[in-house]
């Protein structure tokens, strides 16, 4: 999985100095190859497909009531990797309800926003929770949680 740049950088802190197109050189005569990654089997792995929600807004934005959540994740980048981010923000006023930053993209990283935008709204009538339809956001936990607390999925 190493290739010359990763082995000279190994040398370089084991402090031995070296030329990195020495060490590709030695490499090439070594017959040393970086494998670049792992194939995927073909086949079945026990996952149920999820199913997606219709979409009721239509991808028309201009809402007169507090009744529609829109949620997305999004990442970003930094000097440790990427930082996952999801948020809920209601369609009317455009304010941000909930959100979570995690460094994994797994569902406990919308659960959490979900919790916080209702802790912070209590909706007492049924809310529309419109999404981009994610793994993390079709999943059978996200659909049971929704429905505790008068979510409807669209």
């Amino acid at each position: 999985m190493y290739g010359y740049r990763k082995i000279h950088d190994d040398l370089l802190s084991l402090c031995e100095r070296c030329c990195p197109n020495r060490v590709a050189r030695l490499k090439h005569h070594s017959w040393i190859k970086a494998q670049s990654g792992y194939k995927k089997r073909p086949g079945y792995y026990g996952v149920k497909s999820a199913v997606v929600a219709t979409n009721q807004i239509k991808q028309s934005f201009n809402i007169r009531a507090y009744k529609v959540w829109v949620t997305d994740i999004t990442y970003i980048r930094n000097c440790e990797g990427w930082l996952y981010l999801a948020v809920i923000i209601n369609l009317y006023s455009l304010r941000v309800l909930g959100w979570s930053m995690q460094s994994h993209m797994q569902i406990d990283l919308v659960l959490i926003a979900r919790l916080m935008s209702v802790w912070r709204r209590k909706p007492t009538s049924t809310v529309i929770m419109h999404s981009n339809q994610g793994s993390q956001l079709t999943s059978l936990e996200w659909k049971s949680s929704l429905k505790k607390h008068n979510l409807e999925q669209v």
